[in-house]
């Protein structure tokens, strides 16, 4: 086809772009889109920036062991090396790929996680006040993961039911949690002080938050009302560049995060411990008040009990209840 002198044809979308639309396509998470298009860039970057067409299975191959003998990574960060590479060629170059062979696995590594004891959570909780001392009860009193917590809305609270829905959690799943009757009226008490700065916001034209895709063209007036307002929203606004929205984002993740460090550092805690620590927490203490493990699993939305079960080598049951030789001994030692 010729084009008119003069006029350059259009350049096709760049291969980042279609990966970006094609992310949102499939309706993967931000994070995770982000995350792929990092290991397709560090993958062109391994092979001299080669043009991904020109490569295949094993260069993919090349990469990944790459990454499990240099790299040193986890079975987890391979994994998804490995997923986003067969998600680029697959959905966005349309290659289809077989299998690749021929990949030295990253060694498993088997590690326990850190868990609170319930005198440092309650400790930890006593150090952090305000909106960030709110949510950390939430992560411990309901086994949320931090951005599920960052990212609850109104609607999602059930007072009268005592439970909160966990929506599009990890792997886009919903599941319902309990709300702890302790964090109530502190719950109650947040959600009044929001009414009243979304109020003031729809006052002043703003008072929009971001929707998922499909709503947003469906019912355009949604990210004003009430229900779908972040329980935690920033303090700032900032304007949608598509829409012109005046919005309010939630809560940033990283003050949730600095303020869990300062209270660990001023309890005193020796162990490595991160918001994520309470969700443990909370998995491992349930399983030692003798729920069992179904519920627990339901509970923290895992789709496999062996995911959960990880808790269990935690709990002080099997070598927990087993009396060492050496205290049979009885007396002291020297």
């Amino acid at each position: 086809m010729h084009h008119m002198q003069g006029q350059t044809p259009p350049r096709a979308p760049g291969l980042m772009a279609r990966m970006r639309d094609t992310i949102r396509v499939h309706h993967y998470s931000r994070r995770t889109g982000s995350a792929y298009e990092g290991w397709v860039r560090r993958f062109i970057i391994f092979h001299g920036k080669r043009h991904p067409m020109q490569m295949g299975e094993l260069e993919i191959a090349a990469f990944l062991t790459s990454l499990a003998v240099r790299g040193r990574v986890a079975p987890s960060t391979q994994n998804q090396a490995l997923a986003a590479l067969l998600f680029f060629y697959g959905k966005v170059l349309h290659v289809e790929l077989p299998r690749v062979h021929d990949v030295v696995r990253a060694r498993p590594r088997r590690r326990l996680p850190t868990v609170l004891t319930r005198d440092e959570v309650r400790q930890v909780l006593g150090l952090m006040p305000g909106t960030p001392g709110l949510m950390a009860t939430l992560l411990y009193g309901a086994g949320l993961r931090l951005m599920e917590c960052a990212r609850l809305r109104v609607k999602d609270l059930d007072f009268s039911r005592r439970s909160l829905i966990v929506r599009a959690g990890k792997g886009d799943k919903d599941r319902v949690s309990l709300l702890p009757a302790a964090a109530e009226d502190p719950l109650r008490r947040q959600l009044e002080t929001v009414r009243a700065m979304h109020d003031s916001d729809v006052q002043r034209g703003a008072g929009w938050v971001e929707l998922p895709d499909a709503l947003a063209r469906k019912y355009p007036n949604a990210g004003r009302s009430w229900g779908w307002q972040w329980v935690f929203p920033a303090t700032r606004f900032y304007v949608d560049r598509q829409t012109g929205q005046r919005r309010r984002h939630h809560l940033h993740e990283s003050v949730l995060q600095r303020s869990f460090h300062e209270a660990v550092l001023r309890a005193g805690i020796a162990r490595p411990a991160s918001p994520h620590t309470l969700r443990h927490s909370f998995a491992t203490h349930l399983l030692e008040d003798g729920y069992d493990i179904r519920t627990v699993q339901e509970l923290l939305g895992h789709a496999d009990v062996s995911t959960t079960m990880i808790y269990t080598h935690i709990v002080n049951r099997g070598y927990g209840a087993v009396r060492s030789p050496l205290d049979r001994l009885g007396g002291t030692l020297p």
